[in-house]
C-alpha cells in the first residue's frame, strides 16, 4: 500500500466530495485524514489517502478528468520518529496587514515547527474592525520553555491574547 497526498482546488459546487471519496474507494483506497474549506467561491482541500501501488496513477487520472478541479498529488513519507511534544496555540487580536507574518516570525525564531496553522476574520462588532482569531500546532521539544513563546508572540500587538495548551 502506497500513501499518497492530494491538494484540490476549484470552485465551489454541491457533490465534489462525494465524488472524491468515490473515486477513491472504487481504486480500493482508504480515506486517513482530509481538511476542506470553502474560501473566495472555491472549494480547497488536501486529502490523504493509502491505496495499492497499482493505483496510485490510476487516481492521479482519475482525478485529473474532473474539470472543475485542479489537483496535485504527492507520495507520501514515513514520518520520523523523534522527542517532540505538540502545543496548541490559540492566539486572538485585532486584524492587520502581516499579523500572520509575524506570528510565523516569531515561531521560526524558537525553531518551532508548525504542524496545522488555522485562521480566519471575523467582525468585532464593538471595535468596528476585525477580529483575527488562530489555532496553531506546534511540534516543541519534551524540554521547551512555553513562557517565552508566549511573551514573544504577545509582543507582536498589544491588543493579542495567546494561550497555549499542551495537547
Amino acid at each position: 500500500m502506497d500513501t499518497v497526498i492530494f491538494t484540490l482546488i476549484g470552485k465551489d459546487k454541491p457533490g465534489i466530495m462525494e465524488a472524491i471519496s468515490r473515486t477513491v474507494r472504487q481504486l480500493e483506497g482508504n480515506w486517513l485524514s482530509s481538511n476542506f474549506a470553502h474560501m473566495a467561491g472555491h472549494f480547497t482541500g488536501f486529502v490523504q489517502v493509502q491505496l495499492p501501488k497499482d493505483n496510485v496513477q490510476p487516481l492521479l487520472t482519475q482525478l485529473d478528468a474532473m474539470p472543475e478541479l485542479n489537483i496535485r498529488l504527492m507520495q507520501g513519507v514515513e514520518p520520523q520518529t523523534n522527542t517532540t511534544r505538540q502545543v496548541a496555540v490559540e492566539i486572538m487580536g485585532n486584524d492587520k496587514p502581516g499579523i500572520v507574518q509575524e506570528l510565523t516570525k516569531v515561531l521560526h525564531q524558537f525553531n518551532l515547527n508548525i504542524v496545522r496553522f488555522t485562521s480566519h476574520c471575523e467582525p468585532a462588532p464593538n471595535w468596528g474592525g476585525n477580529l483575527f482569531k488562530a489555532q496553531v500546532i506546534i511540534d516543541i521539544p519534551e524540554d521547551f520553555d512555553t513562557d517565552p513563546l508566549g511573551d514573544a508572540l504577545e509582543q507582536i500587538a498589544n491588543d493579542l491574547i495567546v494561550d497555549i495548551d499542551w495537547q
